[in-house]
């Protein structure tokens, strides 16, 4: 009692996988729940959920969950977890609200009608969720409808943006204050996303980079090709008006974007003027320099529609010299080398390729180290949070925040599971710590115990496997054929005869000369195998493949 708890289970040391969890007495509100997409080193991993194990015995506890916006790094493991808590009541701006919904019939169809949704039709909405008074205020972000959150207890408050940006005209004034969030109960604690704590400097204005994009589509000889996430919505609703300014046709390609557009479209958010947009699969009954195409992949990923243009793999589109190609996204970090590689794949086809490096065609969503600072002095909080980052961001944000002489005892840089309490003797953190641990999503399985099949995969990516696979006599155990040989990722056997007849003639001599009192154990057999061939591989090639003995009676 008297004791509010603040516990981020994602999003405090990495990009993406953004979920806190708030409880005071008997009451529960959850913050987002984003996927976080998989590293280089996770093979076969589709994403990466919270981990919820902190809310066991606790469901009927969540009065409800916020959702700030509609990124899939805070509604993208939504589906998953929704279905583990209950369906506890859903509480989102209508954009968000429907991304979500979609996200559910994605995932399994019907499971949006289990969904009790508290809609926010408009910031000054207000919402009781047990002992938690919910409070709302606009924010500057790359998608509709973001908002940011007032949690206000009888402990005191807690404001969280969500992700967020102050836009600058080119005099450096912001379009939003935030003087008013001083008036919150106190103490209040500003949890605040982090991802600008090195930015130094201004980002481009809106109206800079769409002058830009403009001048571009305008003076194309041939077709425009820009790439964007599929969730920059409000940026291909200026793409629209502008190729309808222009009388030229827009045609959207992947999957997340045409749903979004359509989402939009629906809540009335894009209104495209009739023949503005094309199927892709009509690009060619138009001249080259009528035709804008809007597609995902600035990332690299692979399946995507910029990669399979590149490749050639592409149905309607193939890339030619006079086509544009625009990447309007910042580079997600530790996507760097694919983006490199699908850059040169594209020089190679097409004479015109633009990027940020080269001109302001993307504007970030997220806050410059001046912005964190100036939203710091409006909202002069008691205690000060630094999240959704990798750990060196949050630091970073709080020595920012200390050099403008906010006291550094009232900052705490998280972790992931880290349990902060806030209460009449202030804020602390504890020395336990909520599971946090990867929950990875596989196929249709999810799990976070995958973390030993994974180690099996690295291996495989590593090292390869050899199956050596020794036929024995039930009765006498001996040997019934020369032991089988199958490498895969390890050595070529036809180049490496010699290797294979020794390991060969290892297991021969390994099978008849162990023991005849135990010839029937065959789980020994297996052992010796592992472990001596495996031995034996590593000293002659300083190698080590997985060994996988199989032992057949016959």
């Amino acid at each position: 009692e008297g004791t509010l708890r603040i516990i981020p289970v994602g999003g405090c040391e990495e990009v993406g996988r953004n979920m806190t969890i708030y409880e005071y007495g008997s009451d529960i509100v959850i913050l987002d729940m984003g996927l976080q997409f998989p590293e280089e080193n996770m093979p076969g991993i589709d994403f990466i959920v919270p981990n919820i194990k902190y809310l066991a015995g606790k469901e009927k506890n969540i009065r409800g969950v916020v959702f700030s916006h509609g990124h899939l790094d805070h509604i993208g493991a939504a589906p998953i977890l929704l279905e583990k808590l209950g369906y506890p009541p859903v509480v989102a701006m209508p954009m968000t609200m429907a991304m979500i919904k979609d996200k559910l019939e994605d995932h399994q169809p019907g499971s949006s009608k289990k969904l009790k949704t508290i809609m926010v039709n408009k910031v000054t909405d207000r919402v009781k969720l047990g002992e938690f008074n919910a409070r709302f205020f606009q924010v500057e972000h790359s998608i509709m409808d973001a908002m940011g959150t007032i949690l206000e207890t009888p402990a005191g408050s807690i404001i969280h943006p969500g992700d967020w940006t102050m836009e600058r005209d080119a005099a450096g004034a912001t379009h939003l204050n935030y003087d008013q969030l001083q008036d919150v109960k106190r103490p209040s604690v500003l949890m605040l996303e982090s991802l600008g704590s090195l930015k130094e400097g201004r980002h481009a204005t809106y109206q800079e980079m769409y002058d830009n994009l403009y001048g571009i589509i305008a003076k194309a000889e041939g077709r425009v090709i820009i790439t964007t996430f599929g969730s920059q919505v409000e940026r291909v609703k200026w793409v629209i008006e502008a190729a309808n300014k222009l009388g030229k046709h827009l045609a959207l390609d992947g999957y997340s974007m045409k749903k979004n557009i359509e989402i939009a479209h629906n809540l009335g958010y894009i209104k495209p003027s009739k023949g503005t947009l094309i199927d892709i699969k009509r690009i060619d009954d138009y001249p080259e320099n009528n035709i804008v195409v809007v597609c995902t992949g600035a990332q690299g990923e692979e399946n995507a529609a910029l990669s399979r243009i590149a490749t050639g793999q592409h149905k309607s589109i193939k890339l030619r010299k006079k086509d544009t190609i625009i990447f309007s996204s910042s580079v997600i970090p530790g996507n760097e080398r694919t983006i490199q590689r699908l850059k040169d794949n594209i020089y190679r086809q097409a004479d015109h390729v633009i990027h940020g490096d080269l001109m302001d065609v993307h504007v970030s969503g997220h806050a410059t180290r001046r912005d964190i600072l100036d939203i710091i002095s409006q909202i002069k909080p008691d205690y000060y949070i630094p999240v959704y980052a990798n750990h060196f961001f949050l630091r970073e944000a709080k020595t920012l925040a200390m050099s403008a002489g906010f006291d550094g005892d009232k900052i705490i840089v998280p972790d992931n599971g880290s349990i902060i309490e806030l209460s009449g003797a202030g804020l602390k953190r504890l020395t336990e710590k909520a599971p946090s641990d990867y929950v990875f999503v596989d196929g249709l399985g999810v799990s976070d115990t995958q973390h030993i099949v994974l180690r099996d995969r690295q291996v495989l990516a590593e090292d390869g496997m050899i199956v050596v696979i020794a036929t024995i006599h039930a009765h006498t155990g001996q040997l019934a054929q020369n032991p089988d040989i199958i490498s895969r990722g390890f050595v070529f056997l036809k180049d490496n005869k010699e290797l294979i007849e020794d390991i060969r003639h290892k297991v021969r001599k390994m099978v008849v000369e162990s023991d005849p009192k135990n010839w029937a154990d065959t789980n020994q057999i297996r052992n010796d195998i592992r472990d001596k061939i495996g031995q034996y591989v590593f000293v002659k090639t300083e190698k080590r493949p997985m060994i996988l003995p199989v032992v057949i009676e016959v």
